[in-house]
């Protein structure tokens, strides 16, 4: 087993068994409605997949059980690497499972060779993330199943974990509400789609005020927090 660690407040580790499964988990300091949101809406899963100094300039996800994916990542001389899959199993906030192929640009699942990778790559992997709450923190714990034994493995798990770091950073900038917020509040703010100051400061107290969960309290602390920054309800 090894272990890493990592930046904001992250814990890298991972494991391996007989069957060939690669484990890894790790702890981000935010919610999990916005870590949930990270791995299944397409403008925030760019920002953050691929190694590090890889971007992701086409991510579709169709999220219901039977709906498929199709991701690209692009190293930094260019060469991209599309894969596709479909959704298996989907627990809101809890749980995703889906299968996994490296595939041309339309979708057609290609073999591993196809982007010379070695080895006896399985033409499909499957692949299960669940997300748990830690207090304030999410626990995501990410399976992966079929990567042969070896190098290539070695090599999938610092991908991974260079994704995950990208996250990690990535939720620190998704999210600026107020450190103290209660988690009722800061849920029904992140489900309602409010993540961001600026975002919130477009709506009237009153707005606020009807979201459930939303008590006097909070309300005090994302004025204070906006004022802090020059801001107010609208």
């Amino acid at each position: 087993m090894a272990v890493e660690k990592r930046k904001n407040q992250s814990t890298g580790v991972t494991e391996r068994s007989a069957e060939r499964e690669l484990v890894i988990t790790r702890i981000f300091d935010a919610p999990r409605e916005l870590v949930w949101k990270a791995w299944t809406e397409p403008e925030h899963f760019k920002k953050w997949w691929g190694p590090k100094n890889f971007t992701a300039p086409v991510i579709k996800i169709d999220l219901r059980v039977g709906g498929g994916y199709l991701y690209c990542m692009r190293s930094s001389e260019g060469q991209e690497f599309w894969t596709t899959g479909a959704y298996r199993e989907i627990v809101p906030m809890e749980r995703l499972v889906y299968t996994d192929s490296f595939s041309d640009a339309e979708g057609n699942p290609v073999p591993a060779s196809h982007y010379g990778v070695p080895g006896d790559w399985p033409s499909e992997l499957l692949v299960t993330v669940t997300f748990e709450e830690v207090g304030s923190k999410t626990k995501m714990t990410l399976r992966q199943v079929g990567i042969p034994a070896g190098v290539m493995s070695e090599m999938a798990v610092a991908g991974w974990n260079e994704s995950f770091d990208k996250l990690a950073e990535g939720l620190s900038a998704f999210d600026d509400l107020p450190a103290g917020l209660a988690r009722p509040a800061r849920r029904a703010l992140t489900q309602a789609g409010y993540t961001r100051l600026d975002q919130v400061s477009r709506l009237t107290e009153a707005e606020i005020a009807k979201l459930h969960g939303m008590g006097p309290k909070a309300i005090n602390q994302i004025r204070s927090a906006l004022a802090a920054r020059g801001k107010s309800f609208a």
